[in-house]
């Protein structure tokens, strides 16, 4: 049975026992920013579980595709050096909310398993909880298992807890015995082996029944669930391995496939080498979780979800290089996949074209990472100060093996961008050994880099003002945090708690002064989540002065940088700070109108869409967002379309603080990587858009009035950018395109509706003229032709056509020369020309003469002779010169290049 015929069986199996056949989720979960992946069948059901979700069915089966690259689940390190890890991998499931328990949970997987997949019953076995006496005793009664063919084991590998708190229940897990010729190390240290508890290969896992059953509160107490349920998953690689006769999932039909091409490609034989059975193993792997990473919206990068993404890619490629594979070649393994699971999985055969250019783009980049950090490895191994190192270390001066350098390691991953997890796997496999030292070392280089990274985030320091830093740091220790009532008012009285003047604090500022105030409440909103900061004035008693930008030094302080117009200001004076009202309505309209794009795009182009980056400013935006395919114009469309829907529905815009968890369970999108505080602010239009974020926004997204994009255009692989405007500025963006329309119009001679129908028209027409103006120009090549060849000259038996022909281009002096040789039949041609003062001269030789007369050569002679340049091969040359004047005398060379 093959794999596919194999995740088929189940599904139907289940299907005929009353469960809704349920579609893989994608690998990124939907509306859950805590979870890197999909790892398990049950992530899609997680709402159900907790009963926050409800579904038309209460019996579910699936075939989920999974990731295990980082975080909890991480199993990259052993991936292609055992036979069951993967990074990617297909868990069957079945699932019962409420419905079913334990008895037919049992009941289906002891008969889908002796029944319809026919395995050996006396080669099963089952592990239950140790105080589950239910379980125990089903699979007494329903798989007719003695007692010692079920085994009672502890926590840690029978009970399932979806997090320290929640559902959470015993488990039951079905072992297949794989033979005793297996190694075990009970066995070899003179004891018996412990069968499915062993740490050995002679039994497998290969279903858990989950049972779901209890809720664990804080303190630990767990109480029964009302409507207790079932949550299994069996491994489609496992088992097709055990239904295949296979010892190593890696030989099964649903890998094995890729590892024969790899191998193939890399000219190497599967079996003969285990370090090439590796990175053939890594390759075929990674390729299936790149594949399906990148059909899922994760592009590589250097962030979060992207960067686990980059990590897999970079490791099957550099595996790909220890086998030889020097050129990219990680982007064809996309259509290997496609042509295994093509069928299964719709999405990776239906984008081809980008999954190949996002790998292959990646691929490109990381060749040259590849390159530079490899040299510096090689150095850092082949330097006096590693050669010292090694010898103390071999002659048991210090531990066990070489101890590599974080400190090396560091430098390589921060200045090169060279991976650690790569590093680390070259310097190991020369014999190197990584220890606490070299953690130790790596964590304090790592932890000094964040400290700067902080200082020159948080406070902006200019280099050549080394003292701003500290000063800022004392200042927000002094100060604490600014109150910002922003979102309240435009203008509000405050205090002048300090002023700083370049480096100094300052206790006065005079006309003509720029300075920066902090205030202890202020109506400004400080540049942040990508809008701009607000701009406004600042009037004393004594002084005005004008808010010309608003931003954090630090994460609490709110700094305005102030330029006093008149009179002055003093610390601690009262003043009244203002925002500049219509640029505030400006920011407003467009980062509301930031959240409606975001929104857009995702109902228009798939949930894949998320926030790159943004620009929110007062007369436009900007967004950047995931999305590995340029948008068609339709699309940019209905995007507009569905924006100015919520416009003219003047839907409300309401903002809400709660805490992060109430905010997510709500639904509301956190952008990854972004930090949040235990209270978060979640800005909700509609049933349209919810999101997370401080911005500043509109009552009702009637206020926004218009929405028009701008521009759409790639700015790196995988991210796409949108420019658009909104309101007055949207207003005026329309009216631009409408004058430059009429513009159009008036140079056409006709209306403006019917300018592209006149375009069109002219473009025919010039392309008309250009086709006969080329068969005019083709017949003169001809007739010119024929009167060179019948004033050919004949030196010593050879014909030989030299000639100027001016007023063609290159390409019209290679069509000449083409129909030439074709003519002479046998004989040597240079034709030469000046069009706008560029000379270009094209040389042919006819294959019979090549041996005696080459093209090249001759063209390079000529070309020489008229102050220029060329080459060329044997029987074909072309070169270009800049004296036009001096051309005829150059082809004369020709004859007696000839001659000899």
């Amino acid at each position: 049975m093959t794999g596919a015929e194999l995740r088929d069986a189940f599904l139907r199996y289940f299907e005929r026992n009353g469960h809704a056949r349920v579609a893989s989720s994608p690998l990124v979960p939907a509306g859950d920013p805590t979870l890197l992946f999909t790892s398990a069948g049950m992530v899609q059901f997680k709402g159900v579980f907790l009963g926050e979700d409800r579904r038309d069915y209460v019996r579910a089966t699936t075939c989920q595709k999974c990731v295990r690259a980082g975080g909890k689940h991480n199993d990259l390190e052993n991936v292609g050096r055992t036979a069951r890890h993967h990074t990617f991998f297909e868990m069957l499931g079945n699932f019962s909310f409420g419905d079913y328990f334990k008895a037919e949970a049992v009941r289906f997987a002891w008969e889908f398993l002796t029944r319809d997949l026919a395995i050996d019953q006396a080669r099963l076995k089952a592990t239950v909880f140790t105080d589950d006496d239910d379980a125990f005793g089903l699979w007494k009664t329903i798989a007719g298992l003695s007692d010692d063919r079920i085994l009672r084991l502890g926590e840690k590998d029978n009970f399932w807890a979806m997090g320290d708190t929640g559902p959470c229940g015993p488990c039951s897990e079905v072992h297949f015995h794989q033979g005793d010729d297996l190694p075990c190390a009970e066995e070899a240290a003179g004891r018996a082996c412990l069968g499915p508890a062993c740490e050995c290969d002679r039994w497998l896992e290969i279903w858990n029944l989950v049972f779901m059953q209890f809720n664990r509160d804080a303190q630990g107490v767990m109480t029964p669930l009302p409507r207790p349920s079932i949550d299994t998953g069996m491994g489609l690689e496992r088992i097709a391995a055990v239904i295949q006769g296979k010892r190593s999932n890696y030989d099964t039909d649903l890998l094995a496939p890729l590892i024969r091409r790899t191998a193939e490609l890399a000219g190497k034989a599967y079996g003969r080498d285990e370090e090439d059975d590796v990175s053939m193993r890594v390759i075929a792997d990674h390729a299936r979780a790149a594949t399906f990473l990148i059909a899922d919206g994760v592009f590589p990068s250097n962030e979060w979800r992207g960067y686990v993404l980059r990590r897999i890619m970079r490791r099957a490629m550099r595996h790909g290089r220890r086998l030889g594979l020097a050129e990219p070649f990680l982007w064809t393994t996309v259509a290997w996949v496609g042509d295994v699971m093509g069928e299964a999985y719709p999405e990776i055969g239906e984008d081809q074209a980008r999954l190949r250019d996002t790998v292959r783009q990646e691929e490109e980049r990381f060749a040259e990472t590849l390159d530079a950090g490899m040299a510096k490895l090689e150095e850092y191994l082949g330097s006096p100060d590693a050669a010292a190192r090694a010898h103390a270390e071999v002659h048991g001066e210090r531990g066990q093996g070489r101890v590599v350098d974080g400190k090396f390691l560091f430098t390589l991953y921060d200045t090169y961008g060279f991976p650690r997890d790569l590093a680390e796997d070259v310097l190991t496999d020369k014999g190197w050994v990584v220890t606490d030292e070299t953690e130790a070392t790596w964590t304090a280089e790592m932890e000094a880099q964040r400290q700067r990274a902080r200082a020159g985030a948080a406070f902006a320091a200019d280099e050549g003002e080394p003292g701003t830093v500290g000063l800022y740091q004392r200042l927000s220790d002094e100060i604490g945090a600014v109150t910002f009532v922003g979102y309240e008012t435009l203008t509000t009285p405050a205090r002048v708690l300090a002023m700083v003047k370049g480096t100094e604090r300052v206790r006065d500022a005079a006309q003509g002064d720029e300075v920066e105030v902090i205030l202890d409440r202020t109506p400004a909103y400080a540049e942040s989540g990508g809008q701009m900061g607000d701009t406004g004035s600042l009037i004393g008693r004594q002084g005005r002065g004008e808010i010309v930008d608003t931003y954090y030094r630090g994460s609490r302080l709110i700094v305005h940088r102030v330029r006093v117009t008149s009179g002055g200001f003093h610390e601690n004076e009262d003043v009244a700070a203002t925002v500049e009202s219509p640029r505030r309505m400006g920011l407003r309209q467009h980062h509301t109108g930031t959240h409606l794009l975001h929104a857009a795009l995702r109902r228009i182009l798939g949930s894949h869409v998320a926030q790159a980056g943004s620009l929110v400013a007062p007369d436009h935006l900007r967004f950047d967002f995931s999305h590995g395919a340029s948008m068609k114009d339709r699309e940019v469309e209905q995007i507009e379309e569905l924006v100015n829907e919520q416009v003219q529905a003047n839907t409300a815009v309401t903002h809400t603080e709660m805490d992060l968890k109430e905010a997510l369970a709500g639904g509301a999108m956190a952008l990854f990587g972004e930090k949040y505080g235990e209270r978060v602010r979640v800005v909700r239009i509609g049933d349209f858009s919810t999101e997370l974020c401080g911005g500043t926004h509109l009552d009702a997204t009637g206020q926004l009035g218009f929405f028009k994009v701008d521009a759409e255009g790639a700015v790196a692989a995988g991210v796409r950018r949108i420019e658009a405007v909104a309101g007055t500025a949207a207003v005026a963006a329309v009216a631009r395109q409408e004058r430059v329309l009429k513009q159009v119009g008036e140079i056409l001679k006709t209306a403006p509706a019917e300018a592209p129908q006149r375009l069109r028209q002219l473009l025919e027409e010039r392309r008309t003229l250009e086709r006969q103006l080329e068969a005019l120009e083709a017949r003169l090549v001809r007739s010119r032709a024929e009167d060179l060849v019948a004033g050919a000259r004949q030196i010593g038996g050879v014909a030989v056509v030299a000639a100027r022909v001016d007023g063609l281009d290159a390409d019209g002096l290679r069509a000449m020369v083409d129909t030439l040789r074709d003519r002479l039949g046998s004989g040597v041609v240079c034709v030469g020309g000046a069009v706008d003062g560029k000379v270009s001269i094209v040389a042919a030789v006819t294959k019979d003469l090549t041996k005696r007369f080459h093209a090249g050569k001759i063209v390079q002679e000529v070309a020489r002779a008229a102050g220029g340049s060329g080459g060329g091969r044997p029987d074909l040359a072309q070169a270009g010169a800049k004296d036009a004047s001096t051309l005829d005398a150059a082809l004369d060379k020709v004859y007696s290049l000839v001659a000899g």
